[in-house]
């Protein structure tokens, strides 16, 4: 083998390696928080979800994709269906949950909608991302049923 050869073969390997790493950061959640029932506290309310995962992608103003759990809708909220309202609510779930931990108060009466995604009010450490997009005029409610969540309270 030349110079050429062990430089390249050894640049791959190197690039491979900083691609895993990267990617095992951004991946990793706290073991004591995944999957389990738990409580969090915002805004002096006690909260209590059923799962909690990194949010890895922001579809739309109220779909995720949130590591475990796979693509979650956020319950009783509807975004616009066109600009500028859409990219807007995007931009604001983005800020608040992308590469995060997401806690999920899954609807206990629907869990999941038609299309497999997990309904849930989604909260971070701080937020109630549910809220957040009705009190920012970004959303509006889109109640259905059956579910667990009272219509109007988000």
């Amino acid at each position: 083998m030349n110079k050429k050869t062990i430089s390249l073969i050894l640049l791959i390997i190197f690039v491979i390696s900083l691609v895993l790493t990267v990617a095992n950061v951004f991946l990793q959640d706290n073991i004591n928080d995944e999957n389990q029932n738990g409580t969090l506290t915002i805004n002096n309310t006690t909260i209590h979800y059923e799962k909690s995962g990194k949010c890895l992608d922001v579809i739309d103003g109220n779909t995720i994709q949130v590591y475990s759990v796979g693509r979650v809708q956020l319950s009783q909220v509807g975004v616009p269906d066109s600009e500028p309202g859409l990219s807007q609510a995007k931009k604001f779930v983005e800020d608040k949950c992308l590469g995060k931990t997401v806690y999920l108060d899954i609807d206990d009466k629907q869990p999941k909608d038609k299309y497999g995604r997990t309904l849930a009010i989604v909260y971070t450490d701080s937020d109630d991302i549910n809220k957040g997009l009705l009190e920012n005029n970004l959303a509006k409610i889109s109640y259905f049923e059956p579910s667990e969540f009272k219509k109007g309270k988000v």
